[in-house]
């Protein structure tokens, strides 16, 4: 079996694959400065409250936009895991061209969301994933990584917000009544949700009329739920995109 991890700046996502099936997953807080046993021991303990035993795990697939996490996870599956661990990043086969000014820079997540949206949707395609940031990364008709976009995701501008005003405070991002907020709290949930949604939809806009063809639109990440139903532009929310990329990295990596 295989383990995909996932560890973004705010979220850690991990998923357990048995072939090329998804059997089971977490999502956890990312903790920075977690050490190498904490993780040990909360790997070992979350396989084995669902059934699973760590002697069944073969391989490991991590994306880190973390360096720290990184560290302590490639310790802990090096030292804990009889099998294979691929750490994306530069040297990794990933079957795709990645075509902007300087690939070394393109962060592990934005390049494993890219394959799987290529692999699962075909090309062109557009994949948005709603996090810490939001990510939109663009794969061309002949299946090339060509760029894409980073916005400041929904959370980060809440709380830019509150730290910039002296009179406004958090809000739970769900819709208000109308656009036309007709209190405070509905005219923030107004500019933080249909904001951000506004925000998405312009970006894909214009990349869509910079794409030869005509690419499908996917989501994926924590908010995706939350912001999707109020886009023009995203055709389809995927939940496991990342961790299904990690999955076929993987494998890429074994032949």
């Amino acid at each position: 079996m295989l383990i995909a991890i996932d560890v973004g700046n705010t979220q850690t996502v991990m998923g357990l694959f048995d072939g090329p099936d998804l059997v089971d997953s977490w999502r956890l807080s990312t903790v920075r400065d977690r050490t190498a046993d904490e993780y040990r021991l909360f790997f070992a303990g979350l396989l084995r409250q669902d059934g699973y035993r760590l002697e069944d795990v073969d391989g490991v697939a991590l994306a880190s936009v973390v360096p720290a996490a990184r560290a302590a996870m490639v310790q802990v599956a090096e030292d804990m895991i009889e099998g294979d661990l691929v750490v994306i990043g530069p040297g990794v086969r990933t079957g795709m061209p990645i075509n902007i000014d300087n690939p070394r820079e393109v962060g592990a997540d934005r390049v494993v969301n890219a394959v799987a949206a290529a692999h699962k949707y075909g090309t062109p395609v557009v994949a948005v994933d709603f996090g810490t940031s939001t990510n939109i990364d663009v794969v061309d008709a002949g299946g090339a990584y060509v760029g894409g976009a980073i916005a400041p995701g929904l959370e980060v501008s809440q709380n830019a917000l509150i730290l910039a005003t002296a009179a406004l405070r958090g809000v739970e991002a769900t819709p208000p009544r109308a656009a036309i907020g007709r209190n405070t709290v509905e005219a923030m949930q107004s500019g933080l949700l249909y904001g951000h949604a506004g925000l998405v939809d312009g970006l894909v806009e214009r990349i869509v009329a910079e794409v030869a063809g005509t690419p499908a639109v996917v989501a994926t990440g924590g908010l995706a739920s939350t912001i999707v139903p109020h886009c023009r532009t995203v055709s389809t929310v995927d939940a496991t995109l990342t961790l299904d990329g990690l999955r076929l990295v993987y494998d890429m990596n074994q032949e």
